[in-house]
């Protein structure tokens, strides 16, 4: 998709903004005692419930650089069908997916109150946050058309 609009690039000052949230936000994860591999298995979720590919290309490498593991990535659309996941990352994928998809028939609220039995406080306000932050950042390159560039090593047909 190719766009000449960057939507990050017409406004300078709101894009340092929702960085300067991005990084509150991620501060308020490491106070809450959210390992960054938690953090980022939301982050590619909720990119790819939004089909944001250049989140995704984004968020898959820094996954990786944070310790989750390839077969993870490969299995996270199907999350629920696997043991692969620990209670807090699953609990993070509830709270990922609720907060990005903002079911109003209530389909998300038995996994939020189960995420809530092991989420402290903060730990539950950190995860939404950084929901509401890749969401955001997900509907920027979204409407920017952000492209993903192949990188190095890369197979091109």
């Amino acid at each position: 998709m190719g766009s000449s609009f960057f939507l990050d690039k017409s406004d300078p000052a709101s894009w340092r903004a929702l960085n300067g949230l991005a990084l509150k936000v991620a501060a308020a994860a490491e106070a809450a005692g959210l390992g960054r591999a938690v953090v980022e298995l939301l982050n590619v979720r909720v990119s790819q419930l939004n089909g944001c590919a250049y989140c995704l290309d984004l968020h898959d490498g820094l996954a990786r650089e944070a310790g989750v593991s390839g077969q993870q990535l490969a299995v996270l659309s199907a999350w629920r069908e696997t043991d692969v996941f620990d209670e807090i990352e699953r609990a993070a994928l509830a709270v990922g997916e609720a907060a990005t998809l903002l079911h109003s028939d209530g389909k998300s609220f038995p996994e939020l109150a189960a995420a809530r039995q092991v989420l402290t406080d903060e730990q539950y306000s950190a995860l939404q946050w950084c929901a509401v932050a890749m969401n955001a950042f997900n509907r920027v390159s979204i409407l920017s058309g952000h492209p993903v560039r192949p990188r190095s090593g890369a197979v091109l047909p």
